[in-house]
Parts: C-alpha cells; sequence; structure tokens
C-alpha cells in the first residue's frame, strides 16, 4: 500500500503504508486510510508528530559507525522519512487549510 498526503498549499507526498500509517499514529489520529485533519487542528497534529519522532529519536541511538569501511547500509530513521510530512502540515498550518490522505496504491503519478 502507498499513502499519498496532500493539502492546497503543498505538493502532493507518498508514503509506504506501513510508514504512512506509523505517521498517522504519531500526529495523534488512527490509521484508517482514507482521513483527514481539519485546517483548525493542523497545529496539534504537527506539533504532535514533532514530540513523537523527538521521543523516538531519544529511544533509538546509533551505533557508531566503522570509518574503514567504504559503504554501510544504514536504514533511513524515522525522522527523515518524516520530513516532507512536516513540511507539508507546516505549510498547511501556515495557509490555514486542511489535509488529506488516501490510498495511492495503483496511481498513475504520470
Amino acid at each position: 500500500m502507498l499513502i499519498r498526503f496532500s493539502c492546497k498549499a503543498f505538493s502532493d507526498i507518498t508514503m509506504f503504508g506501513e510508514v504512512g500509517k506509523q505517521m498517522l499514529k504519531m500526529m495523534g489520529h488512527s490509521d484508517t486510510v482514507p482521513g483527514a485533519i481539519l485546517a483548525e487542528d493542523v497545529s496539534q497534529a504537527l506539533a504532535s508528530l514533532k514530540d513523537a519522532l523527538a521521543k523516538e529519536k531519544l529511544q533509538h541511538h546509533e551505533a557508531p559507525q566503522d570509518e574503514d569501511e567504504d559503504f554501510q547500509d544504514t536504514p533511513v530513521s524515522i525522522g527523515d522519512r518524516a520530513l516532507p510530512l512536516i513540511d507539508l502540515l507546516t505549510a498547511a498550518e501556515k495557509e490555514g487549510c486542511d489535509v488529506m490522505w488516501q490510498d495511492a496504491t495503483g496511481s498513475s503519478f504520470l
């Protein structure tokens, strides 16, 4: 599953389903798709997401990396994955618009 987040103030963003659902829960919502956040609730959702990400960062300290290796397969952190959604929520908050999400599986991106 893919989840597409959208609002009038920012370009649509698409996330893998499990990551998107995790973001929804961090914002204080159920992982129900489709869904929406009303403009007046965007500030709280953004604050909840940022708080949850800060707690997540404290719980998962990265192990020191060996500088001798040319390549290391390191996973992308949830904080890095959240950056586009944080930008979208920030733009929605600034412009006072609703945020929606829907299942984007099978959608055409062309």
